[in-house]
C-alpha cells in the first residue's frame, strides 16, 4: 500500500530541494510524493539525482504517480544557496500552508515537511517557531509533542525552541503529565508498541541528589509519575539525564521524555553522527501525520550537492509507515449501526 505524502520543500535557498530529490530518486516508488514548492529551484535538484516528476500547478488535479506541485515562481535572486531573502521567508510558509491543505483535505496521507529558517518565515508570519508549533494551532490541537525517533532511540520534548534561561518556570507537572501521555498514545497507536515503556528525564543533575542540587524532581516529575501511574502508564523516573539515554538506546525502554531541547536531542544527534542512525523529528498530538529530518538548512553546505539524505529519506519512509498504521487501525474500527427510524 504506497502512501500519497505532501512535502512542502523548506527553504529555496537552503538544502531542502537537495535531500528531497536524493531520497525520492534513491528509494523511487516506495511512496507516492507531492512536492509543494518551486520548479526552478526543485527541478534542477531532481534532473541531478536523476529523478523525473510531472509538473503542475497548485489547484490542479494531482497525478496518481506523484507530482511537484507548483507553488511559486520565485526569481533567481531568491533562490540563491545561502543567501535568503525576505521573499524566500514568505515561500517557504507558501509551501507548508499548501502541503498541508493536501493532507486535511484527504488528497495525501501524510505531510512531511523539508526544513525551514524559523528566522525568515516570520518575515511572513510573526510569532512563527516552529512546524509544531504551527500545526498544533493550525490542527486546533490540545497539545502536541515534538519527538526525535530513531531506530534505537525515541525522545519526546516537554518543552521545544525556548531560552535556557525560560526552561526551570516553563516545565510544569502537567506539561510533564501531557507529553508522557501523548508519547504513550502515539507509541501504541502510531508505533504499535502494546505496551509502551517510557523513562522521564530529571531537570537536575543526579536526578536533584535527594534535594542538594534542586527541588523540580520531587516538585514536578514525580507527582506527573503519580499521575501517569493512576492512567495505566509505565512511566518511570526521574532519570539522570546523563544516564537514561544509554540505557533506553539498549533497549530499556521504548521512549525517553526529556525537560527540554538541549537535554534531549543532543543524544538523538549523537547516535546519527556515530552510528549513522538518522533520527525524524515526528509531531505528536495531532490528527494528521507529519514527519521533518532531524536537520536544519544548512546555508553552508547548500548548492555544493554534499547534503546527505539519510534524515530525509527516514523522514519519508517513517511518514509513510505511521500514515499506513492509522488507515489500518481506522478501517479495523467497528462501524456504529444507525437504529431503524421509527415509523
Amino acid at each position: 500500500m504506497r502512501m500519497r505524502i505532501a512535502i512542502s520543500m523548506g527553504d529555496p535557498s537552503g538544502i531542502g530541494a537537495e535531500v528531497t530529490a536524493k531520497a525520492l530518486a534513491a528509494h523511487r516508488g516506495a511512496l507516492i510524493p507531492y512536492v509543494y514548492g518551486d520548479a526552478g529551484v526543485f527541478g534542477p535538484a531532481a534532473r541531478r539525482s536523476r529523478l523525473s516528476l510531472e509538473v503542475v500547478d497548485l489547484g490542479q488535479p494531482l497525478p496518481p504517480k506523484g507530482a511537484l506541485v507548483r507553488v511559486t515562481k520565485l526569481p533567481r535572486v531568491a533562490a540563491r544557496p545561502g543567501r535568503p531573502i525576505r521573499a524566500g521567508g514568505v515561500a517557504q510558509l507558501a509551501y507548508l500552508q499548501a502541503a498541508y491543505a493536501a493532507v486535511v483535505s484527504g488528497q495525501a496521507d501524510a505531510l512531511c515537511t523539508a526544513p525551514v529558517s524559523k528566522a525568515q518565515v516570520q518575515v511572513a508570519e510573526k510569532g512563527f517557531v516552529g512546524h509544531t508549533e504551527w500545526l498544533e494551532a493550525k490542527t486546533g490541537a490540545k497539545r502536541s509533542v515534538m519527538m526525535l525517533a530513531g531506530s534505537r532511540l525515541r525522545v519526546a520534548l516537554v518543552t521545544n525552541h525556548l531560552a535556557l534561561s525560560r526552561v526551570p518556570t516553563a516545565v510544569t507537572a502537567s506539561g510533564i503529565l501531557g507529553t508522557v501521555t501523548a508519547t504513550h498514545t502515539a507509541l501504541r497507536v502510531d508505533f504499535g508498541i502494546a505496551k509502551p515503556r517510557i523513562a522521564v528525564c530529571a531537570m537536575n543533575p543526579h536526578a536533584g541528589e535527594g534535594g542538594a542540587f534542586g527541588d523540580e524532581e520531587k516538585r514536578l516529575v514525580l507527582p506527573a509519575l503519580a499521575r501517569a501511574k493512576r492512567l495505566g502508564i509505565a512511566a518511570t523516573g526521574p532519570y539522570p539525564a546523563d544516564s537514561v539515554f544509554f540505557r533506553a538506546a539498549a533497549g530499556e525502554f521504548d521512549a525517553v521524555v526529556a525537560l527540554y531541547h538541549d537535554q534531549g536531542l543532543i543524544p538523538v544527534k549523537l547516535l546519527d553522527a556515530v552510528a549513522r542512525d538518522p533520527a525524524v523529528n515526528v509531531t505528536l498530538g495531532l490528527p494528521i501525520v507529519r514527519t521533518s529530518p532531524d536537520h536544519g538548512v544548512g546555508y553552508d553546505i547548500a548548492g555544493r550537492g554534499e547534503a546527505s539524505a539519510r534524515s530525509m529519506w527516514a523522514a519519508l519512509e517513517l511518514a509513510a509507515q505511521l500514515a499506513r498504521r492509522r488507515r489500518r487501525a481506522n478501517s479495523a474500527e467497528p462501524v456504529k449501526r444507525r437504529k431503524p427510524a421509527r415509523a
